[in-house]
């Protein structure tokens, strides 16, 4: 499968990505510059961690209008596989492709830890093939992990299972302990109503292989490449 990793000004995970995808995985994969509006035939796109240029602003919010964003959008809209991950899922928020918003981590701090996740959906462009309550480890590394939505967009969310990752322990029960950033009902990813688009803070590409510590993090980079 021929796979775009989007690099923006600040992008810090997008060699990290492409090496999963290309070395890991064996697939087709090439760089998008955010300046760019051409995909070059792209089967998937994958938004990688880092910072955008503009988040001093608020994440991602600058970001959106990079004429790459218009591409990915009408890609989406077309059935076309989008995954972010951590910056990635911020910058997919602010260009209206997910729900919700980021805020601050409930400790106001920065924070770079192991986490678990438990899949939800898998039924998503990422989980195909998954098991409900599989629990994975991953890092994260943000300081705006915080998922908020309002009551009426979290009520629909869980009403059409459109939760797909949550934050749990190693056992896979969700506890307050384990949603390390405070979001609302512990939900670590999310996908987008046609299931094409999905979005995780945790960082699956770093725990791609045994040598990071964990390669579980590689069953969704795996799902997501898969026909």
């Amino acid at each position: 499968m021929r796979v775009g990793v989007v690099v923006f000004p600040g992008s810090n995970c997008d060699h990290d990505t492409k090496r999963v995808f290309g070395e890991v995985l064996g697939q087709d994969v090439r760089f998008l510059w955010h300046k760019e509006n051409d995909l070059h035939g792209s089967e998937a796109i994958v938004i990688p961690g880092g910072f955008s240029y503009g988040d001093y602003l608020r994440t991602g919010a600058i970001a959106r209008f990079s004429p790459v964003m218009n591409s990915v959008k009408a890609f989406a809209d077309r059935g076309g596989r989008v995954l972010g991950i951590c910056n990635g899922f911020q910058i997919l928020q602010e260009a209206g492709l997910l729900d919700g918003a980021m805020l601050r981590n409930r400790n106001v701090t920065f924070l770079s830890q192991r986490v678990h996740i438990r899949v939800e959906a898998t039924n998503t462009a990422a989980t195909r093939g998954l098991k409900s309550g599989d629990v994975m480890a991953m890092p994260i590394a943000h300081g705006d992990g915080n998922l908020y939505l309002d009551d009426a967009s979290l009520a629909r969310l869980e009403a059409e299972s459109r939760v797909v990752f949550r934050y749990c322990d190693p056992t896979g029960q969700v506890t307050d302990e384990a949603n390390v950033n405070g979001s609302r009902n512990a939900i670590a990813g999310i996908c987008n109503a046609a299931r094409n688009v999905v979005a995780l803070m945790p960082h699956p590409e770093r725990a791609s292989e045994p040598i990071l510590g964990s390669d579980q993090g590689r069953k969704i980079l795996e799902a997501f490449i898969a026909d």
